[in-house]
């Protein structure tokens, strides 16, 4: 059987989708509410993008799910488990990776060694056998490498898979932190702001990647994003935060048309130019 341009493996094992909802969170730092009472839910095989101005609790929100911010108020439920009392660590194992705002990746190391990074949860053999290098150790290096390769060819990063990531362009280290998150095998993804500081052929190149792991591979995913073209064509709904608080709840279209968020964020201009 021949692998297509966007197949996984098939020895790797597809992820299972699950509902994610954010039920009445509220957030505080000292006096300062981050998030108050947001509910929301994201359903299985879409793309749900969150805006709003900035400070309005976008990031807050996406580190509660996380498990990085724990709220004072709420549950978010993903795979029949409670997230705010989850461990960060154990994230993965469910199924849920992320990329962030600034560039998390190891610098001095090369591209394919960043990627193969993102596979070590699923690495199961121990350091004993990991040591014989016709053993079952470089059986299993083998059989994730082949799952690396087909997110470096998803991503179109063939050209740059030896060079060190602390050489690259800005663009194409964003790229490269996506292909680590997506080297998790994830059910759900979740984007921090991926195409923050590009130029305009970047984003495109970014918004047909992002298509592509969800139309292809099946992925959910959440993303936080200021572009709002970008985020009008690739969404299959919006969430509007304004001052810690859910705005509005739809699809583009709606949500463009929405008094309250044009109000507080997207203006009376942008909508005009929609109409």
């Amino acid at each position: 059987m021949t692998l297509s341009r966007f197949a996984r493996p098939y020895e790797v094992n597809q992820p299972e989708r699950h509902r994610l909802e954010v039920q009445n969170v509220s957030l505080s730092f000292g006096g300062v509410n981050a998030l108050t009472s947001v509910s929301l839910t994201c359903e299985p095989g879409e793309i749900l993008a969150i805006i709003g101005p900035n400070g309005a609790g976008k990031t807050s929100l996406l580190n509660c799910i996380c498990s990085l911010y724990r709220p004072q108020r709420g549950r978010i439920v993903y795979h029949d488990r409670n997230l705010v009392t989850t461990s960060p660590h154990q994230l993965p194992k469910l199924g849920i990776a992320r990329t962030f705002q600034n560039i998390e990746l190891f610098s001095h190391m090369t591209v394919l060694d960043n990627l193969m990074l993102g596979r070590h949860i699923h690495m199961k053999k121990n350091i004993f056998t990991s040591m014989l290098y016709w053993g079952p150790g470089q059986r299993e290096e083998i059989h994730h490498r082949e799952f690396v390769e087909q997110v470096i060819d998803l991503l179109e990063i063939q050209h740059i898979r030896k060079q060190q990531v602390g050489s690259l362009a800005y663009g194409l280290q964003k790229r490269v932190e996506l292909g680590r998150a997506l080297a998790m095998n994830p059910g759900l993804l979740l984007l921090d702001e991926p195409m923050a500081g590009m130029n305009v052929e970047e984003k495109e190149d970014m918004a047909r990647f992002i298509l592509d792991i969800n139309e292809e591979w099946g992925v959910t995913i959440i993303l936080i994003e200021h572009d709002m073209g970008v985020v009008m064509d690739i969404s299959d709904r919006v969430a509007v935060l304004d001052f810690g608080r859910l705005i509005a709840l739809g699809t583009p279209h709606e949500v463009r048309a929405n008094p309250q968020v044009i109000q507080a964020y997207l203006g009376q201009e942008h909508a005009l130019m929609q109409e």
